[in-house]
């Protein structure tokens, strides 16, 4: 592994909805004297970020380039489709695709789910980004499917959301360049897999100095002028006399 002593801070990009504050907070209590530093970052910039040494390492959406990056599955999303709080669906609390067939669906261009064609009807065009497809849906033109984090992100009050039972769903992972497997790296993947503050896995324990054995003092004899009894001398016993 490289070492990154020249970084001021472990830089950590994070694409939107991720949700890093859990490991962020473990990482400051355990690592106080390396600042971590959140750099915001779309899904799309995330690669070409941390191809470029921008960041250390990525909170991301899968899939990534494998060839180039290591990547671990933290969790996956709920998929929600957000509509108007008076559309028809709102009337259950978890729908399906099939609920779906007759809407016209938008499909942003920053869309997660890497679908050809999402279900229901196409829109006339697709919208820049999911911010702009939030929009839309307030404007009557159509539903969003997109992961629960982001339609929180995006929450608006005129707007809802409902799970979409049978949707894909999009996977969150830490992700870095695998040619970079940075001591820090190294340590974030410790914070996120659950390792204690003592673990030693990737690193190699420092060797302990080997002490000199101590030499054993001799028992110290007690005497009459250290002021000890001397221990009495054993007499014989007088043999008994035999009869005649």
């Amino acid at each position: 592994m490289t070492d990154s002593a020249d970084s001021p801070s472990f830089r950590l990009a994070c694409v939107p909805g991720a949700t890093p504050a859990k490991w962020v907070r473990i990482w400051g209590e355990r690592y106080p004297e390396v600042p971590l530093t959140l750099l915001q970052v779309t899904a799309a910039e995330a690669s070409d970020v941390l191809r470029a040494g921008e960041a250390d390492a990525g909170i991301v959406r899968l899939p990534v380039d494998r060839t180039t990056f290591s990547a671990i599955p933290l969790y996956e999303e709920t998929t929600v489709a957000v509509v108007p709080k008076d559309h028809l669906v709102t009337a259950a609390e978890e729908i399906t695709l099939a609920d779906l067939a007759e809407e016209t669906v938008l499909h942003p261009k920053d869309d997660v789910f890497g679908w050809d064609r999402p279900p229901g009807e196409p829109a006339f065009e697709r919208p820049e980004t999911t911010a702009d497809a939030i929009d839309l849906v307030a404007a009557g033109i159509g539903v969003l499917l997109t992961p629960q984090s982001l339609a929180r992100l995006h929450h608006r009050r005129d707007l809802t959301y409902r799970p979409v039972a049978d949707a894909p769903r999009s996977t969150v992972a830490l992700s870095w360049p695998e040619e970079a497997t940075t001591d820090l790296v190294d340590d974030f993947i410790g914070v996120v897999r659950g390792r204690t503050a003592n673990s030693t896995r990737g690193r190699a324990k420092p060797e302990q100095p080997k002490q000199k054995p101590t030499a054993k003092k001799a028992p110290v004899r007690k005497t009459a002028a250290s002021g000890g009894k001397k221990p009495a001398r054993k007499t014989a016993s007088p043999k008994p006399r035999r009869r005649k």
